[in-house]
């Protein structure tokens, strides 16, 4: 399925269950430069075949650095990438990030794409314009706003995925069942990781889901200034999480929406939607417990870009479906990470 959405300054071509042999039909090869990572690169050397260049980064969020950044605009220097010349990121959300950031400040902008390879990079990280790379604990302190020209979805990278990888994708899937769609909620609790390993057009009808809730809210608040926020839901503690316990990206999510969600039962949250939630998190191997500094994680969401004044912008759910944004004061959210800490998995 192929089909563009516009947003202010950029129309995006989505080509979702798409072939990476159609590549060639967005970029000329000898003109284009790859930035993926050492694993995809490993798996997929084939496919990189007649590229100006390939960079190929050390796997992981670590990549994702200023240093790395410098490193790689020497190598389009060597190349000599020009403001005509193409990337394209080819990889998981680490890789689509870093291609965005770098292409977005190259010589004051190139044209970029992607080609996500990680269920997470296909579901969230690749689609939004949002781009970044990591300064000392925060997590995308340095940052831009550029959509790509293309996001290719070909759901055969996922046949070397590992499983582990798997789970990290499916926290964010969740994340959108729980925002923005009960049916998918319940969808997700009527399965688990293998059914969708094994079921292609199961994996990309929520990969479509995904990617068209995201574009909803991304249309009307491309530059977060609103309703936008909603997506940063299990986030906000999760960022914190996975900077001071060094976990996945998406179990940090996962923890982070349950921490979330204690903060929503103060707000009036039936006390059963932890549970459904925890249960669904375990069914997805993910984790709902975490051993964690509090004051380390508090140091951290201190400066979060969501906080303003005494408080910080924190999603909470009204019901599973229903989101809403509400400023809740660090004490607050301190008290709550104390008490999701010291009850175990309760």
């Amino acid at each position: 399925m192929h089909y563009t959405v516009k947003f202010p300054n950029k129309t995006v071509s989505y080509l979702l269950n798409t072939s990476f042999e159609h590549i060639d039909e967005l970029i000329k090869r000898d003109e284009c430069i790859v930035i993926t990572d050492k694993n995809v690169e490993k798996h997929h050397a084939n496919l990189f075949k007649g590229f100006k260049k390939v960079i190929a980064l050390e796997p992981g969020e670590a990549s994702k650095s200023i240093e790395n950044v410098q490193i790689a605009t020497q190598e389009l220097l060597d190349v000599e990438a020009h403001r005509g010349s193409y990337i394209i990121g080819v990889g998981g959300g680490m890789t689509t990030d870093f291609t965005g950031f770098l292409a977005s400040i190259y010589m004051r902008g190139v044209k970029f794409g992607y080609v996500p390879t990680s269920l997470l990079g296909m579901v969230d990280a690749s689609v939004g314009g949002k781009n970044g790379i990591n300064y000392q604990l925060q997590k995308n302190l340095l940052g831009t706003f550029n959509q790509p020209e293309f996001i290719l979805f070909d759901t055969a990278f996922l046949k070397t995925l590992p499983s582990e990888e798997w789970c990290n994708g499916f926290a964010e899937v969740i994340k959108y069942a729980c925002l923005f769609d009960k049916e998918m909620f319940d969808e997700l609790v009527e399965h688990d990781i293998a059914y969708y390993q094994k079921d292609d057009a199961a994996t990309a009808s929520v990969i479509a889901k995904c990617v068209d809730w995201k574009n909803k809210i991304v249309q009307s608040d491309e530059l977060e200034n609103g309703r936008r926020k909603l997506l940063n839901f299990g986030h906000t503690a999760g960022h914190a999480f996975e900077t001071i316990n060094n976990i996945p990206h998406g179990h940090a999510v996962a923890l982070g929406m349950l921490v979330a969600c204690k903060v929503s039962e103060a707000h009036g949250l039936d006390k059963q939607v932890y549970a459904q939630l925890k249960t669904l998190l375990q069914q997805y191997n993910l984790p709902v417990i975490i051993d964690t500094n509090i004051d380390k994680v508090m140091q951290v969401l201190n400066m979060d870009k969501k906080k303003n004044n005494n408080g910080i912008d924190f999603v909470l759910l009204k019901s599973i479906g229903d989101a809403y944004l509400k400023n809740v004061t660090t004490e607050n959210i301190k008290h709550t990470l104390e008490e999701f800490t010291n009850a175990g998995d309760s």
